[in-house]
């Protein structure tokens, strides 16, 4: 029973994840946006000395001006003018090798948390251990699931970047070995605090708001058990995970795109120094750039995953 809960999950996981990819990377590049484009090599101060004065000056760098903000749909309509369709699956390798070690152990878990912690009487579980069942689950598969999580933040960010700073990984396989050459192992679990925090987060408050809801309709007889009640449950379940989670998801990104060469200062010292650096020169409500693609994805993606399980558990009940 156990491992047809990680099973279940992980199909679930892996379609919802893929169908809702463009929406991800969208949402991520709103994360994005703010942030300057340069690195630190190109900001470092040019000495030039002029034999005729037989003096030196020193010319300090300046930051390509950012360009103005847009919305979501602005940023999908630029990103396929400018990298054109197939960039909106950018980094989806990624997004399925996430969806195979994060998702699957986070609904695997929670699935078996979910059992071993019902009533033994009634078989049901009380609110509070849901979301206790959804925090250790949620923790648990985002630290089995970074390196993924840091490939695709990276691999859906580069078309951002001039050129000549692109990484241009060639897949998720790539990214992490080149990540793991270029910048030691460790690079992989860059963020990993911060993955972590949000996954509890996400499905503490995506997972037990389904089960808690959708137990709400059924026992008040408001629907029966059905596509409706799923559909209906899974999307509240959606908002409830995009307004807990966007803030961290925000520090993340930043976070794991960072790019930081031999010798050269980070442009975080972690994830605290991330957040004040980011509420410090955009305002508090930077936390939740990309609100709206990660709803408009968050909702589908929950609707997906849930009503994509509840077939699957049905297609597998036998077995």
């Amino acid at each position: 029973m156990g491992v047809k809960g990680f099973v279940e999950g992980g199909i679930a996981s892996i379609i919802a994840g893929c169908s809702t990819h463009p929406l991800d990377l969208i949402k991520v590049r709103m994360q994005l946006q703010g942030e300057p484009t340069t690195t630190a090599t190109n900001l470092r101060p040019a000495l030039a000395f002029h034999p005729s004065s037989g003096t030196h000056t020193i010319s300090l760098p300046t930051s390509a001006p950012a360009p103005p903000r847009v919305g979501p749909v602005g940023v999908g309509v630029r990103i396929i003018q400018q990298e054109g369709v197939a960039a909106l699956f950018s980094g989806v390798s990624a997004t399925v090798l996430r969806q195979t070690l994060y998702s699957t152990t986070r609904m695997g878990l929670y699935d078996i948390l979910k059992r071993k912690w019902a009533d033994p009487n009634t078989g049901s579980l009380p609110l509070g251990r849901k979301i206790a069942a959804g925090l250790v689950a949620g923790g648990i598969g985002a630290a089995v699931g970074n390196p993924a999580d840091v490939a695709m933040v990276r691999m859906q960010a580069d078309g951002r970047l001039p050129i000549s700073q692109r990484r241009n990984y060639k897949s998720v396989l790539d990214a992490i070995q080149r990540m793991c050459k270029d910048e030691g192992i460790v690079s992989l679990w860059r963020g990993s605090s911060l993955t972590v925090n949000r996954a509890m987060l996400v499905t503490a408050s995506q997972l037990a708001s389904y089960d808690q809801i959708k137990e709400s309709i059924l026992d008040r007889g408001v629907m029966k058990d059905g596509l409706g009640t799923h559909v209906t449950a899974s999307f509240a379940a959606g908002f409830v995970a995009a307004v807990v989670s966007n803030p961290v998801d925000v520090i993340k990104t930043r976070v794991m795109n960072m790019k930081v060469g031999n010798g050269e200062t980070a442009p975080y010292n972690g994830a605290l120094d991330c957040a004040l650096k980011t509420v410090r020169s955009e305002g508090p409500m930077a936390l939740y750039k990309g609100f709206i693609p990660t709803i408009s994805r968050q909702g589908p993606f929950t609707v997906v995953l849930f009503v994509t399980l509840e077939q699957v558990r049905k297609i597998l009940k036998d077995f």
